[in-house]
């Protein structure tokens, strides 16, 4: 995933939603195609629940939105409703708005997104599972409804290369504290320019763990190349997202943030509140997938498109197919 990508859903700010309404009032969900994939039920979609319902779904447009999406889709199209793909929205907003309007039934979408976002709440909620009720119940007033959230949770991290690893033997952030202390020059980061200067980033990483990370120790640039650089151990930490398929094709250590600094940002269903009402069983058909999803299911799904260039839909429909959720 590019940078640009990636960080769509962490905008901030009026800049980010005028943006974003501006796009959806200007091309809106025009577009869009049936699903025609033959696909039946599996373990989700028995007697077809959904038979006789026009669902359109939709995401936003990078690798790991697209594969969300088209799981959605085929679920909803196995359970036997007529499925319309909108998935690919550019930002966050449009796919919200369109959520929020009823031009899109449902989505996945990030919890930690919709709270500092959407919602415009500044402190994240440390513990997942309060995050994510306290946008649902937020959220009921602007007619959506989120279905609980899966264990995928794509948020910032510090990982480092094989070499490293045995070198170091770090495995969480307070331990990089530790190091960075014991042995400073050996605390080196490569970071994108954005990770450097919020609050949630760097410094309030290194506020967080008592870190004093000198500024020559820190180097900036795209994200993409971050993953390239810490896998040739040019830093020894690199900023990553800890759902991105680069982190297990390039063997990296992820570090766990054991003090919990770093915002959720846990992947949930976002249904418009009436087609819920409407169609209730949405509900009983996507809850399955979504609980099968983490962050080693994730890396793996999104390293088939990002790294071996894979369609993510077909990807999509390979694990739904795996798993046993759908049949061909």
């Amino acid at each position: 995933m590019t940078s640009t990508k990636r960080r769509s859903y962490r905008v901030r700010g009026a800049a980010a939603a005028l943006s974003g309404l501006a796009l959806l009032a200007g091309c809106g969900l025009t577009s869009g195609s049936p699903l025609v994939d033959d696909v039946k039920p599996g373990s989700i979609g028995q007697g077809e629940p959904l038979k006789g319902a026009n669902l359109t779904v939709t995401s936003k447009e990078f690798t790991e939105q697209l594969i969300l999406g088209a799981m959605m889709g085929i679920a909803f199209k196995a359970a036997g409703a007529d499925v319309l793909d909108r998935t690919g929205i550019q930002g966050s907003v449009g796919a919200r708005e369109a959520i929020k309007s009823g031009d899109a039934d449902a989505m996945y979408e990030y919890t930690g997104t919709a709270w500092i976002t959407y919602l415009g709440n500044s402190d994240p909620i440390t513990d997942p599972q309060k995050q994510w009720q306290a946008v649902h119940d937020a959220d009921l007033k602007n007619g959506v409804t989120w279905l609980p959230p899966a264990e995928l949770n794509n948020t910032y991290a510090l990982a480092m290369n094989d070499a490293a690893f045995k070198k170091y033997g770090t495995k969480t952030l307070s331990d990089v504290a530790a190091l960075s202390k014991s042995d400073p020059g050996a605390v080196t980061l490569c970071v994108e320019s954005e990770f450097a200067n919020r609050a949630d980033g760097l410094h309030g990483m290194e506020k967080a763990y008592g870190m004093s990370i000198p500024n020559g120790n820190v180097t900036q640039m795209d994200s993409g190349i971050i993953y390239t650089q810490a896998a040739k151990g040019s830093c020894t930490f690199g900023e990553v997202y800890t759902t991105d398929g680069r982190i297990k094709s390039m063997n990296l250590h992820v570090m766990e943030d054991d003090k919990h600094f770093f915002p959720n940002y846990n992947a949930a269903p976002e249904l418009n509140s009436k087609a819920l009402a409407k169609y209730p069983k949405m509900a009983e058909v996507i809850e399955p997938i979504t609980k099968k999803l983490d962050n080693t299911v994730a890396q793996t799904l999104n390293a088939k498109v990002d790294v071996d260039g894979q369609d993510p839909h077909d990807v999509a429909k390979d694990w739904l197919v795996q798993e046993g959720f759908v049949k061909e």
